[in-house]
């Protein structure tokens, strides 16, 4: 089973920069923990594509979620992070979300605050609930401590696109104020506004997400960390390389016997 809440935050306590690659499957498990990594992350995006051959729209279930949690942890002992999406529901679906999670062998959670269906958070059109819906749901898995489920809970607010910067930090101190272990104002669009929700948004953790093509600019975890940012996911990579290799194997594959 993987590894516990506490590894990760006495990995940032000791001021580490953590840079999660995406995994979702056992095999990618195995070769993020072969590559080095400390900490990995269970990519919603990359579950939809892997299992279902579709984009990340929603069509993912919370048991399809704890499935792939139970096959990566069974595949390394490293602290896993798991795409928890909405949490599937109101504050009792993110409740019984988080069990699952923690049961399959997940140290912690994303849990954003969008809409149901989401979309990818880079994706336009996107829409979030009222801020004390999400507030409701963080605060009903910090409950869960009282019971032993200790997750490594991260705050995620898509309000950036949906409403505005200035919304999004408000929900960011919020989630802050309730005992989260770290923010992440998804898709800031330019390091002008990841200089601001680092200004702003003081002592908590703060996420920055990486992926390709993305509406956020890629940077090195070096420069998150000096723009005040240390739990760093890179979320997309492995299903773009193993999208590239695959399709470069199989149209090899066609040329060779059709030739």
């Amino acid at each position: 089973m993987a590894g516990s809440a506490q590894q990760i935050r006495d990995l940032l306590e000791a001021g580490e920069t953590i840079n999660m690659p995406g995994v979702y499957d056992a095999l990618t498990a195995r070769l993020a923990s072969e590559a080095g990594f400390e900490v990995m992350f269970i990519s919603g995006y990359s579950v939809s594509g892997s299992r279902l051959g579709l984009p990340d729209f929603g069509y993912l279930t919370q048991t399809e979620v704890a499935d792939a949690a139970r096959s990566v942890c069974s595949a390394t002992a490293l602290p896993v992070i798991v795409d928890a999406d909405t949490g599937y529901g109101n504050p009792l679906s993110a409740m019984r979300t988080a069990r699952l999670l923690a049961g399959a062998g997940g140290a912690g959670i994303f849990l954003e605050d969008q809409e149901w269906p989401k979309k990818c958070g880079h994706f336009a059109g996107k829409r979030v609930v009222p801020a004390g819906d999400w507030l409701a749901k963080l605060q009903a898995v910090l409950d869960l401590r009282a019971e032993g489920v200790d997750l490594f809970l991260v705050a995620r607010t898509d309000a950036r696109a949906a409403v505005s910067l200035d919304e999004a930090i408000d929900r960011a101190k919020a989630a802050r104020d309730l005992g989260v272990d770290a923010i992440f104002v998804e898709a800031p669009e330019g390091i002008d506004d990841l200089e601001r929700v680092a200004k702003e948004v003081e002592g908590v953790i703060r996420v920055a997400n990486m992926i390709e093509g993305g509406r956020t600019p890629l940077l090195t975890p070096k420069e998150l960390h000096d723009l005040g940012y240390d739990l760093i996911v890179t979320p997309l990579s492995a299903i773009f390389a193993a999208a590239k290799a695959v399709l470069a194997g199989h149209r090899a594959l066609e040329e060779h016997y059709r030739s």
